[in-house]
């Protein structure tokens, strides 16, 4: 029973957690049935999203320095997608007076909603890091897999290279966590792969709504394939990468240690 009770709870608190994404894919789906007046959807989706964001903020749910994270995730998705559009990758087929060589400017927060959910889990389940790599190391890394994003176009996709590194150079960092009180660990590697393999979900569930689109969605909607969870697991890296990092940096700056960093890795 203690344990069903302590899933329960660290059932909630991710829900809690997830509360911008839900935000999202309920109005994908209530703008796909229903037809909002005035404005094409995807600007309707944009509206939802930055009122949502201020009431965010505005209620105390997330804090000022967590929408600074936020918009700069804002900012990373919106270049990916440009790039992605461009490139033939996917497609958003509807019209809007919001979007921008073709990708509408909503999409940018279904990245930010990644960063706000874990944001919003670091703070509630009260995260540490154990053994966290040297900044040398994970600044260099977090780069060369975004930029894989972009490059595997022109040149060889090293993904796979990537996530061999990504094993190596996590292979002794721990996640801590607490729920309701009990404090649990957990390999770094495998929250990466849980929460790769959720957005995987999450994305089948975007495409249904029409969120964007999938060459091969392009007749009628079909499952992602099962390889896009190698994508997702490694924006997810990045992005924890860039959360962690700002708030390893935070805590540091704080606390008076942040010379100290390099001694605390060892």
């Amino acid at each position: 029973m203690k344990a069903l009770k302590q899933l329960v709870h660290f059932g909630w608190e991710q829900a809690l957690s997830c509360l911008f994404p839900v935000v999202i894919f309920a109005s994908l789906a209530i703008t796909k049935f229903i037809p909002l007046p005035f404005l094409p959807r995807y600007d309707w989706l944009l509206i939802i999203c930055l009122f949502m964001q201020w009431v965010m903020v505005r209620s105390g749910l997330e804090t000022r320095d967590e929408l600074k994270v936020i918009t700069l995730f804002h900012i990373i998705g919106l270049a990916l997608e440009l790039f992605k559009v461009h490139m033939g990758s996917w497609s958003y087929p509807e019209d809007g007076f919001s979007k921008v060589f073709g990708v509408p400017l909503y999409s940018g927060f279904m990245y930010a909603s990644v960063a706000s959910y874990l944001c919003q889990a670091w703070r509630r389940l009260k995260v540490e890091l154990i053994k966290w790599p040297p900044f040398l190391v994970v600044v260099p890394l977090a780069a060369a897999i975004y930029l894989n994003f972009f490059t595997h176009h022109f040149w060889i996709d090293i993904r796979w290279w990537l996530s061999g590194l990504v094993i190596i150079v996590f292979f002794r960092t721990m996640v801590i966590y607490e729920v309701n009180g009990s404090r649990y660990r957990m390999p770094l590697a495998l929250s990466f792969i849980l929460i790769g393999f959720f957005i995987w979900i999450a994305e089948n569930i975007a495409t249904f709504f029409g969120a964007w689109e999938y060459p091969n969605q392009t007749e009628a909607w079909s499952l992602v394939h099962l390889g896009k969870v190698s994508s997702w697991l490694l924006l997810v890296i990045v992005s924890f990468l860039i959360v962690a990092t700002l708030k390893v940096v935070k805590r540091d700056i704080g606390t008076g240690t942040l010379s100290q960093i390099e001694e605390q890795q060892a």
